[in-house]
């Protein structure tokens, strides 16, 4: 509309070369073409970002999972045609390469039951079993006999869903991601009768995936330790630090719960990118 005005044509850069360029790009169908391709591949991406990005959930739990929904995403979004989504997908696959596929990322994808129940192939993924073996072992490492059990006894039961696994309620429970989902609650509820394989994966669904949160502390400590107060010890300055950050964090929920804010959650993270 710009460029079609009688505006345009009357200013000066409507003759000037940077002008006319812009005009073409403005008015070239390959150019918004290529507009739709980005947005159709980084819409899902931003979402994963946005869930990683979070205070309000531990997103080891969500990542892996998050990210094969994503490139599903782009494959859709891009015609489900090899030759479009297949070299997007490689860069995807380089840049988590040793960064979004540690052995704790895979493990993660498969202790949350949001996932599992939903492919029981899972567990045969190479990636996966050997992340198994790797993690049983460092949880328990030099006790051939736990690795054993935790292995032979009590993991057949979360993936063959035996005893409460398989109750309706616990399948019903993890079907949505929604604020309600709240996932050590449910393996404190149901994976009671794997005790061993209950603490280790609470601790792995308890990991965060960012360093965000750190990196929000630094404005903090910037603001506390000015030149006036360069000599504070260090207790004085964390316990100063720990009190703002805490403070901040009150008076966000305290906003959120004012204004009846929803939690961002995975399944409609997507709908905020407009």
């Amino acid at each position: 509309m710009m460029f079609a005005s009688n505006q345009w044509k009357q200013c000066k850069w409507a003759k000037h070369v940077k002008g006319l360029a812009a005009r073409n790009t403005a008015t070239s169908m390959e150019f918004w073409d290529g507009v739709e391709t980005c947005l159709k591949v980084f819409a899902p991406l931003v979402s994963v970002l946005r869930l990683v990005d979070g205070d309000q959930k531990p997103t080891m739990r969500f990542l892996h999972g998050e990210l094969e929904e994503a490139k599903k995403e782009i494959c859709k979004a891009l015609g489900n045609h090899e030759k479009n989504y297949r070299p997007i997908l490689g860069i995807i696959d380089e840049k988590g390469k040793d960064r979004l596929d540690s052995p704790l990322h895979w493990m993660a994808y498969f202790l949350n039951p949001y996932y599992f129940y939903k492919d029981s192939t899972i567990p045969f993924d190479r990636d996966v079993i050997t992340a198994t073996f790797k993690c049983v072992d460092a949880f328990f490492p030099n006790d051939v006999n736990t690795q054993t059990f935790v292995i032979n006894t009590e993991l057949p039961k979360y993936t063959k869903k035996e005893g409460n696994f398989g109750h309706p309620t616990a399948i019903k429970g993890c079907s949505k991601n929604d604020e309600n989902y709240d996932l050590v609650q449910w393996w404190n509820f149901y994976g009671v009768e794997v005790p061993k394989l209950q603490t280790m994966a609470k601790k792995i669904l308890s990991l965060t995936t960012s360093s965000s949160g750190c990196e929000r502390n630094w404005s903090t400590f910037e603001g506390v330790h000015t030149k006036k107060r360069n000599k504070l010890d260090t207790k004085r300055l964390n316990n100063l630090v720990y009190v703002q950050f805490n403070m901040r964090l009150l008076a966000k929920r305290k906003k959120q719960k004012e204004k009846n804010v929803d939690i961002l959650v995975a399944d409609s993270a997507a709908h905020a990118q407009d």
